[in-house]
């Protein structure tokens, strides 16, 4: 069945056009991923198809008896309502009898309480509220009283995540739902019970992310729009990187091939009279055709990270004994670690478990109530937060950025000009005296990003930086901290962007503790997920090691027996057997420290029973790494 079917379909936004006579169908089961970079229309399109714009030329038709759910980056409510009356906005039977119970349930009143139980019951809607609550708890919405005026940003995203797949429940059977950028201010836990949670609902899916990982869980065909065209490429984002690359490299033999007929074709007509026959008249408007194709330009220009770094000394960063607590919450109890050159650490945890304020506090931005953080004298920061570009007053970028310097240092030596510097980054020169106000939200990034590697900092702190980028420049950004030679501290929820980073994580766990994972982020998630399979055994770890590591196979070994082998591996899974070649000579390491160590004659009681711990935990993470890398190296 077609869901959609669009036709030669235009729209520009003044001289600049977005989209040229594309034309496409969306069909009933399609999940597609739409990407593209910054300001080249891909929520533009969406909103074509919502019926929340118009082109400028084309048509597209919706089937009547397909309903459209759309959730945006940009949500509207009714800002002077409650939480609930925005959820549960529709003229639906079911719907009403939700949010009246919802509401009684809020007021505590035993009347409206009854009557509300009453309604439920006569519209038989307790099956779907266990599913609204299901969908309002992963999403850690509360407070279903409280005006939504005074949510925050992330919250508000949020509610209106909630609002979009209760939407989806309650719809006909043929929906299709268009997603903009659904996992900005999810922590990863919520991405992982989405991801989970679009698997199983039946929904025909066009989504715009940059989340690389979630493409690849919800999706199963990549659209790009690049150069005002839209390309199709089927299958995971890896076949989409190789087909790109053919294509590319098509194209530009193709035009090269018309530059060499172009060359030919400008002597001939050079050298026509004015008279022409009608041989040379169709000559000549061959001539226009090749000169066209010979002037194209493939603009697969990358943003080009050539930054100089101010040296690193022998002294990183010590943190002895650091304790911070704000009333009830405890941030940091005992914090001990020494950073070494070139380390690249991500920051693991829920949200409101201190993350922000262990960064402050490094920074010295925030004072602990005891201990000290000893800073070397060689440490610049720089520091990536979420707050996003901050500035007084409106002005164009190339004014904003001449107020840091007119000149920036380079890696290679020399500096270039703020003009110049800009043009580094993708700013062209129209766009240098573009408005900060006008700016896209991936364009800002990108200028924050620039004035914070102005400061040729040697110690990058990243609070989410991958929020409003484009994977293009995602791509270049990841290629760059890879070449990067100072310490980085990653918080991310783009588990891709971590697990190609990272070296070890920082595990936030709350109330204070902060564990010290060998590994990226996949590697802990599936380490958990064993955990919590046969909790029983690991409540009981510390007390044997041969149990702990006896106990686990079973779980592991239903796991690989569930999953069935793909024919071949993903680049998910390419990706997670590199990093595990990375991670499990550091768990060799740390088994043979702690092993070392336990055979001092002169230990105490408490302290071999610490060690015995530790090590019956490091056995059972390398006892799963190593059952998972066989799994992986048998599919390799």
């Amino acid at each position: 069945m077609h869901y959609v079917s669009v036709e030669g379909l235009t729209k520009s936004y003044g001289i600049t056009p977005l989209f040229k006579g594309i034309s496409f169908n969306i069909n009933e089961g399609d999940r597609i991923a739409l990407i593209a970079r910054n300001a080249v229309g891909k929520s533009t399109l969406l909103r074509i198809l919502s019926g929340k714009e118009h082109p400028d030329a084309g048509t597209c038709k919706i089937h009547k008896d397909v309903h459209l759910v759309m959730f945006e980056q940009d949500p509207q409510f009714i800002e002077t309502a409650t939480v609930t009356q925005n959820l549960f906005n529709q003229d639906h039977p079911t719907m009403k009898a939700i949010s009246n119970y919802e509401m009684a349930m809020e007021s505590e009143d035993e009347d409206l309480i009854t009557n509300s139980i009453m309604e439920m019951e006569e519209n038989n809607a307790w099956d779907f509220e266990s599913k609204v609550k299901t969908i309002l708890t992963q999403l850690n919405i509360h407070h279903l009283e409280q005006p939504v005026s005074k949510l925050s940003g992330g919250q508000r995203k949020r509610v209106s995540l909630a609002k979009t797949l209760i939407q989806i429940g309650f719809e006909p059977k043929h929906v299709l739902l268009l997603m903009d950028e659904p996992t900005n201010h999810l922590d990863l836990n919520m991405i992982e019970w989405l991801e989970n949670y679009l698997e199983q609902e039946k929904v025909t899916l066009l989504l715009v992310s940059h989340d690389r990982y979630f493409l690849e869980a919800v999706t199963d065909e990549i659209w790009e729009l690049e150069r005002e065209k839209l390309y199709s490429y089927k299958g995971d984002y890896e076949n989409y990187l190789e087909k790109k690359a053919a294509r590319i490299e098509s194209e530009q033999a193709s035009i090269d091939k018309a530059k060499n007929t172009f060359r030919k074709e400008l002597e001939w007509m050079r050298k026509q009279p004015k008279a022409r026959t009608t041989k040379s008249k169709s000559r000549q408007d061959n001539f226009y055709e090749v000169e066209a194709k010979a002037k194209q330009k493939i603009d697969d220009t990358n943003l080009q990270l050539d930054m100089k770094m101010t040296r690193l000394g022998g002294k990183i960063i010590e943190a002895k004994k650091v304790y911070k607590s704000y009333g009830d919450l405890v941030v940091l109890k005992g914090f001990d670690y020494t950073f070494s050159k070139g380390e690249r650490i991500g920051i693991v945890g829920k949200n409101g478990v201190g993350k922000s304020t262990f960064l402050q506090i490094l920074q010295g931005i925030t004072e602990p109530d005891s201990g000290k953080i000893n800073v070397g004298e060689t440490i610049v920061f720089g520091h990536f937060s979420q707050e996003g570009l901050v500035y007084k007053k409106d002005m164009r970028v190339i004014e904003y950025l001449k107020t840091f310097a007119e000149q920036f240092p380079l890696a290679s030596g020399g500096s270039l000009s703020a003009a110049q510097f800009l043009e580094l980054f993708l700013f062209t020169p129209d766009k240098q005296y573009t408005y900060l106000s006008a700016l896209s939200g991936g364009e800002k990034k990108r200028l924050q990003l620039l004035t914070i590697l102005f400061k040729n900092p040697n110690f990058l702190i990243l609070d989410e930086p991958t929020n409003d980028l484009d994977l293009p420049t995602l791509a270049v950004l990841e290629q760059f901290l890879l070449d990067y030679a100072g310490c980085v501290l990653l918080v991310s929820h783009d588990r891709y962007f971590m697990d190609k980073l990272v070296d070890h994580l920082f595990i936030f766990e709350g109330n204070g503790v902060i564990r010290d994972y060998p590994g990226n982020y996949t590697q802990f998630r599936i380490l958990e997920k064993s955990k919590q399979s046969y909790a029983s055994v690991s409540s009981d770890i510390s007390s044997s090691k041969e149990v702990a590591v006896e106990a686990t196979k079973p779980v592991v070994t239903a796991t690989v027996v569930e999953k069935k082998p793909a024919e071949k591996m993903t680049y998910k899974e390419k990706l997670e057997l590199e990093n595990l070649n990375k991670s499990m000579p550091l768990l060799e390491d740390q088994k043979s420290v702690l092993t070392e160590k336990l055979n001092n004659p002169d230990l105490k009681y408490d302290e071999i029973l610490a060690l015995s711990e530790q090590l019956a935990k490091i056995n059972l993470e390398l006892e799963i790494a190593e059952l998972r890398w066989l799994e992986l190296s048998e599919k390799q």
